[in-house]
């Protein structure tokens, strides 16, 4: 860790890190619109960004990190040509990313649609998963032409296909457990903190069901000036939060005054 690293992470309890950190990687173009450049130059200093992220969530000890990488809607939404270009720049990440992420003794792994990807873009895909399959740290998750409701759809295909197999329809329960087993995520717990570069304040799809009780950090930083110190920063804030799942959570006031009047009992 660097200077900066080191002086917020003395302020982290490592009792309460999050067992899995969710991202939503945001702002690769508005970054390099305000430097003039080209989108891809923007994307193209994303990996930097992403780099220093794995490294640190892994050095701190998260047992799991999922990055939103590419969504179904990208397809439709961006020129051919920025796809492609995006396509190539997955498959150098994941040549140049090997040696990195067994050394620091990282997993990797991805969500989403993998079968609708180029046949080239699968392969290495395949090939970096394989040579980091025996780490035993942390899980470092892609989403690749993903998409929540997708992955929704998909549970409850596979949900029909596993009733049909024992036996027919009748055998076709539902309950969140049994749909939390047929998710993409079904290996992961549920991420504990979601984090979206740029400011915007939506979920774009990612993790709807996995992130029903998760915290949401929303930072200005636009992705590609993203680093490990944010990173940290982002595990303080949560670490500053109460999480009631539902509950009723702690009311200072009412502990304030329900001791005056421990107080005042005390005197009479």
């Amino acid at each position: 860790m660097d200077r900066k690293e080191s002086d917020v992470y003395l302020r982290l309890d490592p009792a309460r890190l999050p067992k899995h950190i969710a991202i939503i990687m945001d702002g690769n173009g508005r970054w390099a619109r305000r430097r003039h450049l080209p989108r891809v130059a923007g994307h193209r200093a994303g990996v930097a960004a992403v780099r220093s992220t794995v490294e640190t969530a892994a050095r701190i000890g998260i047992p799991a990190l999922t990055l939103y990488a590419f969504s179904e809607e990208n397809w439709k939404k961006r020129p051919r040509s920025e796809v492609d270009f995006l396509m190539r720049l997955l498959c150098r990440y994941l040549k140049a990313e090997i040696k990195t992420l067994n050394e620091n003794n990282i997993r990797l792994e991805y969500i989403g649609r993998k079968q609708e990807l180029p046949e080239s873009v699968q392969q290495e895909m395949e090939y970096a998963s394989d040579a980091t399959r025996n780490n035993t740290g942390m899980v470092l998750t892609l989403a690749l032409n993903y998409s929540a409701r997708s992955e929704i759809v998909d549970a409850f295909r596979s949900l029909a296909e596993a009733a049909s197999r024992n036996g027919g329809l009748s055998h076709f329960q539902v309950d969140e457990q049994s749909i939390s087993e047929h998710l993409y995520t079904r290996h992961l717990p549920d991420p504990d903190l979601v984090i979206r570069t740029s400011g915007e304040m939506r979920l774009s799809n990612f993790l709807l069901w996995q992130l029903a009780y998760s915290e949401i950090y929303v930072t200005q930083t636009l992705w590609p000036d993203f680093r490990g110190v944010q990173l940290l920063e982002s595990i303080e804030e949560y670490q500053s939060r109460e999480r009631r799942y539902g509950g009723l959570g702690r009311d200072p006031g009412h502990d304030r005054d329900h001791a005056k009047g421990r107080a005042v009992d005390a005197k009479t």
